[in-house]
């Protein structure tokens, strides 16, 4: 059974975020929903997965709460920047401190794949006429033999529909992180046209801004 990288050093990380008890209250309190006054906190365990939290309340007792850590890890090198973009997402929903804004655009590289890689394909498995003899058309000729002439169609159009959802929840980012009506537009354009590496590189974005902010107020 292979061993989880974390929890093989959970000793140091616990020893690590005992001079930290407020930002174990700020986990407590955010992920593990706790309405209760607490008076300290302690991480008793850690893993890829999850930690676990000892919480004292100020009326004596004591609670100890689980909080997942979604996605999980996948390895020690992951453990400063999610505890830090978690210790962040908690404080901004606490009120602690305010979400990080984003006021420019940032064209991923990755993206240019999907322009000029996956749109060509489907394109050309949409439209490419499945009658003409031609040697440049026995791809889309063998797919319309072996599943049917309007799959290729229907892929692009499935891409484009999955596009657009994604706008929106790209349009929810920018809104939350005040991008603004100019860099918003642009994110969702940009959105609507290539997709997942475009969200999935503002939300590193913002992940490294939360850092950077907690490390700022350190």
């Amino acid at each position: 059974m292979t061993s989880d990288p974390v929890a093989e050093k959970s000793g140091f990380l616990r020893m690590y975020m005992s001079s930290h008890p407020d930002t174990l209250v700020a986990y407590a309190k955010w992920y593990g929903e706790i309405s209760e006054p607490i008076s300290s906190a302690e991480m008793s365990a850690i893993d890829t997965k999850s930690m676990t939290l000892s919480c004292r309340m100020k009326n004596g007792s004591t609670k100890e709460v689980r909080v997942a850590i979604d996605p999980p890890m996948t390895g020690y090198d992951d453990v400063k920047p999610r505890l830090l973009e978690m210790k962040a997402i908690a404080q901004e929903g606490l009120g602690m401190i305010k979400s990080p804004k984003i006021t420019s655009f940032q064209f991923p590289s990755a993206a240019l794949r999907v322009l000029f890689i996956l749109y060509p394909i489907l394109a050309y498995f949409a439209y490419a006429p499945v009658n003409d003899p031609s040697p440049l058309f026995l791809p889309a000729r063998l797919l319309g033999t072996y599943v049917g002439s309007s799959v290729g169609y229907w892929l692009l159009w499935s891409v484009n529909a999955t596009h657009i959802l994604e706008a929106v929840y790209t349009w929810s980012l920018c809104r939350r992180h005040e991008t603004g009506f100019f860099v918003g537009t642009v994110y969702i354009l940009a959105t609507i046209a290539c997709g997942y590496p475009i969200w999935t590189d503002l939300r590193k974005r913002i992940q490294n801004a939360r850092i950077e902010s907690v490390m700022k107020v350190e």
